[in-house]
């Protein structure tokens, strides 16, 4: 009996293009489960956390009930970030400022002054400025919140089991460590 046929088959049972694809195979797998390489992203190498606070403005959610959403959102505690489509994790509601609705309306005197707007449609819209506190890890370009970058204008999309909407960075502040 002859190692391999003239159809290519070892034994006359098995083909060799089947034993190549099935070592092809079981290396590919080797190197996944055996050999995975590094674990986690470029910016948790050698980084530190501090604690930080992000200011989060809100202009114009629109809400049937906007001062029901407003004290739900300060009554939260914490609330469900997501970064550049990247969920975070949670982060804790420091604080909660509503801000007024104004126009600007022209003096006689050439002046011009802010007025609360008087539009009803605007009792269906509500402004917040948000403060956001959590730990964040220190690389030497800034604030990460998990794998992404926060920084002034980094859009930032705020989930709680009632609400679902996007915010901008208004600002980014380092606190001191406590320890």
């Amino acid at each position: 009996m002859t190692i391999l046929d003239s159809k290519g088959r070892l034994f006359g049972k098995v083909s060799l293009l089947d034993v190549g694809a099935s070592l092809i195979i079981l290396m590919v797998l080797g190197g996944i489960f055996l050999y995975p390489g590094t674990s986690g992203s470029v910016a948790q190498v050698g980084t530190k956390v501090r604690p930080v606070e992000v200011d989060v403005m809100v202009r114009g959610l629109s809400s049937s009930n906007p001062d029901q959403l407003f004290n739900q959102i300060q009554n939260s505690g914490t609330v469900n970030i997501i970064i550049r489509n990247q969920p975070y994790g949670q982060v804790k509601v420091k604080s909660v400022e509503r801000l007024p609705r104004s126009t600007p309306v022209p003096q006689p005197d050439g002046s011009v002054i802010a007025l609360p707007d008087p539009r009803p449609e605007l009792n269906y819209t509500i402004d917040m400025l948000i403060t956001l506190e959590g730990e964040a890890q220190m690389t030497d370009t800034g604030p990460v919140f998990g794998n992404s970058k926060v920084k002034v204008g980094t859009p930032i999309e705020l989930d709680g089991d009632l609400y679902n909407f996007n915010t901008s960075t208004v600002d980014v502040r380092l606190l001191d460590n406590p320890s």
